[in-house]
């Protein structure tokens, strides 16, 4: 369990002042002068070290892919901040951008830096409306600081941030579609090569990072490298913001080392499942996206990226979905799939089609309004899906399903057989 020294968003609830005297008084932004004096490729070098993974959810190492900037490349650099966060159960974000805008701020500035980028983009969700002031507030006052801007920080490095607000599209939370978004066009996924640190915004050098990626490097920088690789199982080192929900006695967000096993997280935590563990259904470990684990997996798997992905679900964002057995699963993951229907951006016909067509087997599925032989059709749908898609959105719509049919078929095929006997009847 995580000591509270050891804990980097330290107002993750809220609880203290957020804005610029406050987050200094906590110790944001000391020592950035001469973290900056160290130079680009100190910075790079230690974040390499640290190991630390992208928090948005493919956990790629952050210092290899700001090592893919250029170093000159005679055009404008950019620092995009992906803050769209519309994973359903995923709310880590919004806490930091609401309670601890300046450690992203300061997070941006170290970034910004070391990738030769001079301006940075908040691409923010648009139904965030509090988290999109409190972050414009933090910006203003790091302006009038002297923390950003023309010669930031006293550091001799000029950067500048702006805010931008989408308009709700989970689409948009794909890095190139969010290119796309902050260019004025419309939010869909872009052909990969090239990426964008080599053709991003406006055709240049681009990097787009999650908001708590960004927000916990300066911490790393500041307490050291040996700090943060001492925390968390191998290859998957330092902290990270779990958001639990669902049937909980204690919904939470709570920040947490990288590896603590499952079940601990939610009895510490959340309070529990509702009615006691052995009450517990399924749980969606990374946000809706990933398959779900049957309940012998949950007793005993830990919360990482390669340990879930070792049970072909994954870490994801760590939004902690609990189901409990009141729950109709097929049902819920139809719901799922309703959503990812209604937010594919249409682009690519596999997803276009596909996830519609997984819903309305699934809604008959929950009726058991089906055939047993459906079930393996759907399966296969889903591997059709996978994989062929300019972006992750058909992975992440077909792999709730997969984790349904690998884990519950016994109950899509006790609701047909049930339907079946009551028409006969």
């Amino acid at each position: 369990m995580l000591q509270d020294k050891d804990r980097i968003f330290t107002n993750l609830y809220g609880q203290h002042d957020w804005r610029l005297k406050g987050a200094m008084s906590r110790g944001i932004y000391s020592g950035l002068k001469d973290m900056i004096g160290r130079g680009r490729d100190a910075i790079i070098d230690d974040v390499k070290a640290s190991n630390l993974r992208g928090r948005g959810g493919a956990g790629f190492p952050t210092g290899l892919k700001w090592s893919f900037m250029p170093k000159d490349s005679g055009m404008p650099q950019y620092l995009v901040v992906n803050a769209d966060e519309s994973e359903p159960g995923t709310c880590k974000d919004r806490e930091i951008l609401r309670y601890d805008p300046h450690r992203l701020l300061e997070g941006m500035l170290l970034a910004g830096f070391a990738m030769g980028a001079n301006t940075g983009y908040i691409y923010i969700r648009g139904e965030f409306f509090n988290e999109a002031s409190n972050i414009q507030v933090a910006i203003d006052e790091a302006y009038d600081a002297g923390m950003i801007g023309k010669n930031a920080c006293k550091s001799g490095w000029d950067f500048d941030i702006h805010l931008h607000r989408g308009a709700g599209a989970y689409i948009c939370g794909e890095e190139t579609a969010l290119l796309e978004s902050l260019e004025g066009k419309k939010g869909q996924p872009r052909l990969k090569p090239p990426f964008p640190a080599g053709c991003g915004l406006y055709g240049c050098p681009t990097t787009v990072n999650n908001v708590e990626t960004i927000a916990v490097v300066p911490e790393i920088l500041r307490r050291g490298v040996d700090w943060w690789t001492g925390l968390g199982p191998e290859n998957n080192k330092g902290t990270k913001v779990f958001c639990i929900s669902g049937h909980v006695n204690k919904p939470c967000n709570v920040e947490e080392e990288m590896g603590i096993p499952l079940r601990e997280l939610i009895e510490k935590h959340a309070g529990g499942v509702r009615g006691g563990w052995d009450n517990l259904l399924t749980v969606i470990p990374g946000g809706s996206s990933v398959p779900c684990l049957p309940f012998d997996t949950c007793c005993e798997i830990n919360m990482d990226f390669d340990s879930l992905r070792a049970v072909k679900s994954g870490l994801g964002t760590a939004a902690v979905i609990v189901m409990d057995k009141s729950t109709d699963i097929i049902q819920a993951i139809a719901r799922l799939s309703h959503f990812y229907m209604h937010e594919s951006c249409g682009q690519c016909t596999p997803c276009r089609e596909g996830t519609g067509w997984m819903w309305r087997v699934l809604e008959r599925m929950a009726k058991g309004d089906a055939t047993v032989d459906e079930i393996d059709m759907l399966l296969d749908v889903t591997y059709q899906i996978e994989g062929h898609t300019i972006c992750a959105l058909g992975d992440a719509a077909a792999w709730p399903v997969q984790g349904l049919i690998k884990n519950f078929r016994h109950v899509i095929e006790e609701r047909i057989a049930g339907a079946q006997r009551a028409a006969a009847e």
